[in-house]
């Protein structure tokens, strides 16, 4: 091989290495609430089996995260509005409708390594729902916190953990006071494919409500252009539960968005 044919070799080797890196890179980060990126996420809860009913339900949830400076201080805006479908106890058949909006906004803090990401703030829920059945007639207010660890391209990790207390709205309504924990795991495969677990576990401090699911699902990540396109599905089924409205056994799926600010 000549020198000419050398520095070729180099070059091109140089620039596969440099496309699988990003590709590495996009794949790590896909999956970051806390991601430098504005997202637009299209997210689905079938439940196939509530503990209290004997009927299906449904949520689909639509999420907007948008990153800003205050200051010299680097922010998320995450805000998230479902579609419910829930059971109607009394007529035995099921309401369909907008339920309660939440917004939160976590400080990011600077913590030495750009692959971790870590945040915490406050969050609020507004009463929107438009049908009384489908969300809690209740102002509610608390914190959420935030961390993601991406310094491996093979395996990532985090949690999003939050709490919220109601402080007004109808005074016929139970109160809130609920906490949730989601642990995130993913484990990449290579090509943008990848394993996940991204369960949701609750407490209602109310009335010693809980649900504690566990998940495995797969997902894809492709990038054309700017936008990252990652498409997920993860069935989820209850190892622990107690009260009515926990999941037995649901399937998780749907499309997350990241476009360059």
């Amino acid at each position: 091989m000549n020198l000419r044919h050398s520095a070729l070799a180099v070059l091109f080797l140089g620039s596969a290495f440099s496309s699988f890196a990003d590709a590495a890179s996009d794949s790590a980060q896909a999956n970051n609430p806390l991601a430098n990126m504005t997202a637009f996420n299209m997210q689905n809860y079938y439940i196939g089996n509530m503990s209290g009913s004997d009927k299906t339900a449904n949520q689909f949830w639509l999420r907007y995260a948008q990153p800003f400076t205050l200051g010299e201080s680097q922010w998320l805006l995450r805000a998230s509005l479902p579609l419910n479908t829930y059971p109607s106890p009394p007529t035995g058949g099921r309401q369909t409708g907008l339920g309660d909006m939440n917004l939160f906004t976590a400080w990011l803090i600077d913590t030495g390594n750009p692959a971790v990401s870590f945040g915490f703030g406050p969050q609020i829920t507004a009463p929107t729902a438009s049908k009384n059945a489908l969300g809690s007639e209740k102002w509610s207010a608390g914190l959420v916190n935030v961390l993601f660890d991406a310094s491996s391209p093979t395996f990532q990790y985090g949690y999003l953990a939050s709490w919220q207390h109601s402080f007004a709205g109808e005074s016929n309504r139970s109160d809130v006071n609920v906490a949730a924990f989601q642990p995130f795991l993913f484990l990449q495969l290579g090509g943008g494919t990848y394993l996940r677990s991204a369960p949701i576990w609750n407490y209602n401090f109310q009335n010693d409500g809980y649900g504690v699911p566990l998940g495995l699902g797969i997902g894809q990540v492709i990038k054309s252009k700017n936008t990252v396109y990652n498409f997920f599905i993860e069935p989820q089924g209850s190892v622990a539960d107690n009260g009515p409205g926990q999941p037995r056994w649901q399937i998780f799926a749907g499309l997350n968005l990241q476009f360059p600010n």
